[in-house]
């Protein structure tokens, strides 16, 4: 089996204008677990998933400073800027992840679930042609599994 065999089609992307508030409320109606994250002419610019959402209640990590030969030098300076853009951003493109893994039609459901385990990320876009024609997410591995397509 492979990813077009199991991926859920019938997705709805999201613009990475929409405000956070907005994108919660979309996945509780929607009982979805993220969404594409999609430019006005249908382009792919990342996902934005739950996780991405509770990131914004953790707390800030300050950057390390080490005392080298009576220099300060900051460590992890990027990162807390990073992570400061998300914990404060008011819309997805603030808190979406960019260049997020992807897949297409045709990957094996083994590679997805090594993709999957490995990286702990749950939530995989299907491109085809630069499009987006579905995702694949644990809760549709689990649904194979049940269904005794897999395993």
């Amino acid at each position: 089996m492979v990813a077009k065999d199991i991926m859920t089609k019938d997705v709805q992307s999201v613009d990475p204008l929409m405000q956070i508030r907005e994108f919660a409320a979309f996945l509780i109606k929607e009982n979805v677990s993220g969404a594409p994250v999609v430019d006005a002419k249908g382009n792919f610019l990342g996902i934005a998933t739950e996780e991405d959402l509770i990131f914004q209640d953790k707390k800030v990590n300050l950057p390390t400073f080490l005392n080298l030969f009576s220099n300060i030098i900051p460590l992890g300076i990027a990162r807390t800027e990073e992570e400061l853009r998300r914990i404060t951003g008011t819309d997805l493109k603030d808190v979406m992840q960019e260049n997020p893994q992807v897949i297409s039609p045709e990957m094996s459901i083994e590679e997805i679930a090594t993709i999957m385990s490995e990286n702990k990320t749950y939530y995989l876009t299907v491109i085809e042609d630069d499009k987006v024609v579905g995702v694949v997410t644990k809760r549709d591995l689990i649904r194979a599994v049940a269904k005794g397509n897999i395993w």
